[in-house]
């Protein structure tokens, strides 16, 4: 049965790795005969689309669907046989859990961009062009270089009560503190658990923030001290104001992750002690209670919360472009 099953899997591998490519090739050869039958006018307005035809089939079925269905199936009833109107949002919104995870999504918001930008732009600023700056930004870029949930059963580890395993009441120890339960007593449990993500994400806002930085130039900020300013004016007035779009474009990538964070707390707590996120709740939803029009319509409420950013991303690229 083994032996089967992985001849499948080869079989399935294979057919993803030679078979699309060989259907995209006879498509495209297909496409560009059947336009050297028709007038230079048609074939320069119809190729584009043609082109795009299979990418657009793929949203369409990967990700327009879903996206569809999920909202269609957030109106009906737990068994989908039934429309329940606005039962499940209601269910959302009134439930004293549920907003819970909610209030926590807005904590992960406004937590995790302001402390990923301010230290990964402070690494940055600190170690550019002095002698150990690849050493100190391998150092910090290294926690990218492991899964989510290997950091939550890392830093799980590290928060344990037990001081021979946990590192923080073990530190605590040596000073005759307290030991604290880190993750299960609230409201810090929840500022502990956005450190985990910090701890990811700052490697990488300070390795886009080092470009961007590495990128002015350095007669603007030696023309900024010729006149007089000093280093935290050059900072302030110089170097921030430059730095802004990249800073953008950090922090909209940590909001999205703020909003859809889910390994994190689902491996270290699993949304016990007030730390639960709205996308846990969705997944505990669908598995565990078997509420499908429950979990639809949480994960609504996730891409109506993500969209937003999502649109002021793009205008603000559209913005960048027109500067351009």
């Amino acid at each position: 049965m083994l032996v089967d099953l992985f001849e499948n899997r080869l079989a399935l591998a294979l057919i993803v790795v030679l078979g699309v490519p060989a259907v995209l090739v006879l498509y495209i050869v297909a496409v560009e005969a059947l336009l050297t039958r028709v007038s230079r006018r048609v074939s320069a307005a119809v190729r584009p689309w043609l082109w795009l035809a299979p990418a657009l089939g793929f949203l369409g079925v990967f990700l327009v669907y879903p996206t569809l269905a999920t909202i269609y199936r957030s109106f009906q009833n737990r068994r989908g046989d039934a429309f329940s109107g606005l039962e499940n949002y209601v269910w959302f919104f009134t439930r004293s859990d549920t907003l819970i995870a909610l209030r926590n999504n807005v904590l992960w918001v406004l937590l995790l961009p302001l402390l990923v930008v301010a230290l990964g732009l402070g690494i940055a600023v600190l170690v550019d062009r002095v002698r150990y700056e690849v050493v100190v930004k391998s150092v910090v870029f290294l926690p990218m270089a492991i899964s989510f949930v290997a950091a939550g059963v890392i830093w799980r580890l590290m928060y344990d009560l037990n001081p021979n395993t946990g590192t923080l009441n073990a530190a605590l120890d040596l000073v005759n503190g307290p030991r604290v339960a880190w993750l299960s007593t609230s409201p810090i449990n929840n500022l502990m658990l956005i450190l985990v993500g910090v701890w990811m994400f700052t490697g990488l806002a300070m390795v886009i923030l080092s470009a961007g930085l590495k990128g002015i130039s350095a007669e603007l900020l030696e023309a900024a001290r010729i006149d007089g300013a000093n280093e935290r004016e050059v900072f302030r007035f110089v170097i921030l104001p430059l730095l802004a779009p990249t800073i953008a474009v950090v922090a909209t990538t940590v909001i999205i992750f703020a909003l859809k964070t889910f390994d994190i707390v689902y491996v270290m707590t699993n949304g016990n002690f007030e730390t639960d996120v709205i996308a846990n709740t969705m997944y505990k939803e669908l598995f565990a209670n078997g509420q499908q029009g429950r979990a639809a319509a949480v994960a609504v409420v996730l891409l109506l919360a993500t969209v937003p950013v999502m649109i002021l991303n793009v205008k603000r690229f559209k913005q960048q472009e027109e500067v351009r």
